[in-house]
């Protein structure tokens, strides 16, 4: 059962990210009453990058050309790790999740060396806000897991994410636990009101410039990678508040899960569609709420255990 598990947990992460950039822009085509792309129209997109010839730099080095697939190995590796499917995942041992935050950091750091590679002062300035952005997004990962390592006493990621609804603290660090991690996507995956995916003016720019110079199949590596991160942590927020056990439940966890990520990507779409996104100088207030979030969360989990 748990091999079974295991395939099902890789097949959701590689079909999951196009369905759920598809709900994502069909909530946000029914909020502004039009019919919108099919539910696999990011799939096709992808293939079609795939078949086309990509474009370089003339200054572009070979550490441009591997970056993109370097942001697409270390994804892949992060979602494997990731308990999206409940307690148990393909790659699980004791303090997985420190693996789990320096794959996501390794992403990042070859998507803004890829951005600087190709010398353009704009791609530089998107890999400047990537990094002052991240260092107030980072603690509260760690912040969160500390919580609910106090709560639960596991060690490894998927118990800590997957056991903590059996905590005593669970009612109290439900709702700041989700919000944490849906702000987290939110910066991660590049979206509203962090940062605007299909915004094409300079002064807003973040993740979008940096892979301008990107075409073909590795522009299709960087997009597909950031569906990735969405899926990612949309599936942490399904395991926190999956009721059910893999053990003892599989085909209600997996069911209850895959639900649940898809209700994530609604939630998504709703934000994007009915806020704008926040100025330059408001959105590091707005990171820095997510690591005051999961500093609550730890204090109060620390308390209840306590007391």
């Amino acid at each position: 059962m748990k091999s079974l598990l295991q395939l099902i947990h890789l097949l959701a992460v590689l079909v999951m990210p196009i369905l759920l950039v598809g709900l994502v822009n069909r909530t946000k085509s029914l909020w502004a009453g039009r019919k919108g792309p099919g539910l696999l129209q990011s799939g096709w997109d992808l293939a079609r990058l795939l078949r086309k010839r990509p474009v370089y730099s003339t200054v572009a080095t070979p550490m441009f050309r591997a970056g993109a697939w370097v942001v697409l190995a270390a994804s892949l590796l992060a979602a494997m790790i990731a308990p999206i499917l409940g307690s148990l995942a393909p790659l699980q041992f004791n303090y997985d999740f420190i693996l789990f935050a320096y794959t996501l950091g390794l992403a990042r750091i070859f998507l803004m060396l890829s951005a600087l590679d190709v010398g353009s002062s704009f791609e530089g300035m998107g890999a400047a806000r990537e990094a002052s952005f991240t260092a107030f997004i980072e603690p509260a990962l760690f912040l969160l897991i500390g919580a609910a390592t106090v709560a639960t006493g596991d060690s490894s990621f998927g118990a800590l994410i997957g056991h903590l609804h059996h905590s005593d603290a669970f009612a109290w660090l439900a709702l700041p636990a989700v919000l944490v991690l849906f702000i987290l996507l939110q910066a991660e995956a590049a979206r509203v009101p962090v940062d605007d995916p299909l915004t094409h003016l300079e002064l807003t720019m973040i993740h979008e410039v940096m892979i301008l110079d990107h075409s073909g199949p590795e522009l299709a590596a960087m997009q597909y990678a950031g569906a990735l991160k969405m899926t990612t942590y949309a599936g942490l927020i399904a395991a926190l508040l999956n009721p059910f056990d893999a053990a003892t439940a599989p085909l209600a966890c997996v069911l209850t899960a895959l639900l649940i990520m898809g209700l994530v990507a609604v939630a998504v779409g709703c934000v994007e569609s009915l806020t704008a996104r926040l100025r330059m100088r408001l959105v590091p207030p707005y990171l820095m709420l997510t690591s005051l979030l999961a500093a609550l969360c730890l204090g109060a989990a620390g308390w209840l255990v306590r007391f």
